[in-house]
């Protein structure tokens, strides 16, 4: 048995996990509060996978789930402390030779904080309040090849 090559990122309320396998057979996923364990056959000679991670934090195991397609399993854990980052996907600092990061998807969610966003909604509200015209002008009197601006020139053409 090899376990599977897998990518994961964080989320505010799930932490994803894609193991990598190929035409996947006989998948097989266990979500428990604290551990994680994946299963199939995978590739055109049924290489057997398994994975188990003990998790960095608690999931809710009734609110995950997983979705398989031809390339890979895509597994959604549903974090039972929504909005607390996860520094890591396991619980120890060991490093797996078969899990990494998935930075393309990876988000760095926690700069979104709700008092951000309060500042900008604030932000906005100021800057509709301020005076001055509502509408901008009309731009109809410009005409594709004429200009307002007196010091246009022609510009000769290119040989």
């Amino acid at each position: 048995m090899h376990p599977a090559t897998a990518k994961w990122y964080d989320r505010r309320d799930y932490v994803f996990i894609e193991f990598c396998v190929e035409d996947s057979k006989d998948v097989t996923v266990n979500f428990e509060t604290a551990k994680f364990g994946f299963s199939c056959l995978g590739g055109t000679d049924n290489v057997k996978h398994l994975n188990e991670i003990d998790l960095f934090g608690a999931i809710d195991q009734n609110e995950s789930k997983h979705r398989r397609t031809d390339r890979s399993v895509l597994c959604c854990l549903r974090k039972a402390e929504s909005g607390k980052a996860w520094p890591r996907l396991t619980k120890e600092k060991a490093k797996l030779n078969w899990l990494s990061v998935d930075f393309n998807n990876w988000k760095d969610w926690e700069d979104d904080s709700d008092e951000e966003l309060s500042n900008f909604d604030r932000f906005s509200e100021m800057m509709n309040s301020m005076g001055g015209d509502d509408e901008l002008p009309d731009l109809d009197g410009a005409e594709d090849g004429e200009s307002a601006d007196s010091d246009d020139e022609k510009m000769p053409d290119l040989e």
